[in-house]
């Protein structure tokens, strides 16, 4: 099987998704398997990514970038 890497985009949607399932209620076990990803990388990336906007994620995501050259 294949890895997957998302965006940063895809992850910042991926997380207010979850969060809507949250406040109605839903557990995140099954929320993540709606999003086909695992419950570790979720919490990752709600400790990476959480209440960050777009623009911010790929202002992140460039600054590592420039720092890793």
């Amino acid at each position: 099987m294949s890895r997957k890497r998302y965006t940063p985009e895809q992850i910042i949607s991926m997380l207010r998704e979850a969060e809507v399932g949250l406040a109605r209620g839903d557990k995140v076990g099954p929320i993540c398997r709606r999003m086909g990803v695992s419950e570790q990388s979720y919490y990752r990336w709600r400790k990476e990514y959480g209440g960050m906007k777009v623009n911010q994620a790929r202002l992140l995501k460039d600054l590592e970038q420039e720092n890793l050259s």
